[in-house]
C-alpha cells in the first residue's frame, strides 16, 4: 500500500498514549523517524519528533553560503528553489505526455515551492529505535481502544455495510484507520504535491515519487479533490487510512455515491470502503483471525517457526503448540508459528490475513499491531504472555556491526545493511546453535555482546 523503504525503514516515532494518539505508520516507507525492532527486524516508521536537526538539503556545487538580507532566506535555499522551479519546468511536458493537461499541471504546481524539511525528514529515517513492545503498548493502548470503540459505535451503520460489501471485519478496517490516522485526528497536513514534487526532484528516489506525483496529478484531473485539499504526510500517504497516489487510483472507491472518491473529507466513509476493498483485493479471508496467541512447549524446534512452514492447528497441536486456553486452536486454515521476540516473548499462530494486511504494510509490528488492537476492539483480551522489556532495539550501527561479526564467524548474513530479515535471522539462529543457547533468531544486544 505505502512506499517500503529500502531498510524497512521504520520512520514514525511511537508517541505515548495520549488524548491525540499521533497516528502509527510502521511501514517501510519515507514517513517515519523511529525504528521499530523486532526479533532484530527494523519494523516501524513514523516521524520522529527527534530527528536529528542537521542540514539535509540536497548539496548545490559550487554555491557559497553568504550572509542573506535579514528576513531573506538562505542563499543555499534560494538556489535550490531556482533549480526546483527549473525542474517542474522540465517535468511538465513529461506529465502532459502521460496524460495531464496543462491546465492541471499548471493548477496544482501553482504556489508549490522547493521543501528542504521533506528532504530532511527522508535522511533522517532510521535515526531511533523502539521494541515491538513499547511499539504495541501504544498501538492498542486502552485510550486507542476507547476511542476506536467510540468510533465504530458513531460509524456503525456505516461499517456494517462496508463489512457485507468487501467481507472484511469492521474492526479490522477501524483498526487500519486507528492506527493511520488515530480515526481521522491526524490526517497530514503537508500538500501533497509539494511533498511529492520535492522528493521527485531529490535524486534519491526519483522514479518511484515521480511515478506517485503523476498519480496524484490523475486524481487531481478526476476531480476527487482540488489541488490544496489534497494532503497527507511528508511521503504522500493520503487522508484517513493514508493511501499512496497509486493505491488510491487502483483501489479506492466511491462509496457515498456522490461522484467522488474522498479519503480527505471528515466523512471517512470513502476511506473505510477503500481499505476493506484493498484488503478484499488480496484475499481477505471472512471469519479467518489473523492470528492468535499461543504457547510454544519447552523443548520446541525454533527452526519450526519459519513462514514458510505451514501446517494445520491440529497438527502443530499435536506438536504442543496450544491456545492460551490450553486448548487446541480451532481449524482456521494452514498457520505457520511466529516470534517475534524469540522464546522470550509471545507467541503467534498466525493465518492467511496476516499476510493480507501485510499487504498494507510490510511491516511485522504494523501487522500484529492492526490485528491486536481489532482483537481488542471486538472485545478480546490483550496479549497475555510476558516481552524481555528488559531489551532494547538495536542501533543501526549495532545491526550493521553484528552482521559483520556474524559473516566474520562463517555465519554469513549475505548483506551488510543493517536490516535484520530473515538471512541475518537464521545467521544468528546458526551462531545461537554454536554456542548452546536457544536457536530462536532473536538478534537482541546479548547475542552482539557475545558476538564481541
Amino acid at each position: 500500500m505505502r512506499y517500503f523503504g529500502a531498510a524497512i525503514a521504520a520512520i514514525f516515532l511511537t508517541q505515548g498514549a495520549d488524548a491525540t494518539e499521533a497516528s502509527k505508520r510502521p511501514m517501510v516507507r519515507p514517513d517515519m523517524g523511529a525504528t521499530v525492532v523486532q526479533a532484530g527486524l527494523i519494523i516501524a516508521p513514523t516521524t520522529s519528533a527527534f530527528a536529528v536537526e542537521r542540514s539535509l538539503r540536497p548539496r548545490l556545487r559550487g554555491v557559497v553560503r553568504e550572509a542573506a538580507p535579514a528576513g531573506a532566506p538562505p542563499v543555499e535555499l534560494a538556489v535550490s528553489n531556482a533549480r526546483f522551479e527549473a525542474w517542474v519546468r522540465a517535468f511538465r511536458p513529461r506529465a502532459m505526455s502521460q496524460g495531464i493537461s496543462g491546465a492541471t499541471f499548471d493548477a496544482a504546481f501553482r504556489g508549490v515551492r522547493y521543501d528542504p524539511d521533506v528532504i530532511k525528514r527522508d535522511r533522517n529515517q532510521s535515526e531511533f529505535s523502539k521494541t515491538l513492545w513499547e511499539y504495541l503498548d501504544s498501538a492498542a493502548s486502552d485510550v486507542r481502544v476507547a476511542n476506536g470503540k467510540a468510533a465504530l459505535a458513531k460509524h456503525r451503520a456505516t461499517l456494517d455495510r462496508i463489512e457485507a460489501r468487501y467481507g472484511v471485519d469492521k474492526e479490522v478496517v477501524a483498526a487500519v484507520w486507528g492506527l493511520e490516522s488515530a480515526y481521522g485526528t491526524f490526517k497530514g497536513s503537508s500538500d501533497l504535491v509539494g511533498s511529492l514534487g520535492t522528493l521527485a526532484f531529490d535524486a534519491r528516489r526519483a522514479k518511484f515519487f515521480e511515478q506517485q506525483l503523476i498519480a496524484a496529478l490523475q486524481i487531481l484531473q478526476a476531480g476527487d479533490v482540488a489541488p490544496r485539499g489534497m494532503t497527507g504526510s511528508w511521503a504522500g500517504a493520503m487522508g484517513h487510512t493514508q493511501f499512496m497516489p497509486t493505491s488510491y487510483l487502483d483501489y479506492a472507491v466511491d462509496f457515498t455515491g456522490d461522484g467522488k472518491r474522498d479519503i480527505w473529507g471528515d466523512d471517512p466513509t470513502d476511506a473505510l470502503a477503500s481499505t476493506a476493498n484493498y484488503l478484499a483485493k488480496f484475499g481477505w479471508v471472512k471469519g479467518q483471525p489473523w492470528g492468535v496467541e499461543v504457547r510454544v512447549p519447552s523443548g520446541f524446534d525454533y527452526a519450526l517457526a519459519n513462514r514458510k512452514i505451514m501446517k494445520s492447528p491440529a497438527q502443530w497441536g499435536a506438536m504442543g503448540i496450544k491456545g492460551m486456553d490450553g486448548q487446541t486452536v480451532p481449524n482456521h486454515g494452514q498457520a505457520s508459528i511466529l516470534l517475534p521476540a524469540g522464546a522470550k516473548g509471545a507467541a503467534f499462530m498466525i493465518f492467511k490475513n496476516f499476510a493480507v494486511i501485510e499487504r498494507y504494510n510490510t511491516a511485522d509490528a504494523y501487522v500484529i499491531g492492526v490485528g491486536h488492537l481489532s482483537d481488542r476492539l471486538k472485545g478480546k483480551p490483550a496479549i497475555q504472555s510476558d516481552w524481555p522489556r528488559g531489551d532494547r532495539a538495536l542501533k543501526f550501527a549495532e545491526r550493521k556491526e553484528m552482521q559483520q561479526l556474524l559473516t566474520a564467524k562463517g555465519f554469513d548474513t549475505k548483506k551488510i545493511d543493517g536490516k535484520i530479515g530473515p538471512l541475518t535471522i537464521e545467521a544468528v539462529r546458526g551462531f545461537q546453535r554454536s554456542v548452546g543457547l536457544v536457536p530462536d533468531g532473536y538478534a537482541s544486544l546479548d547475542i552482539l555482546k557475545r558476538l564481541r
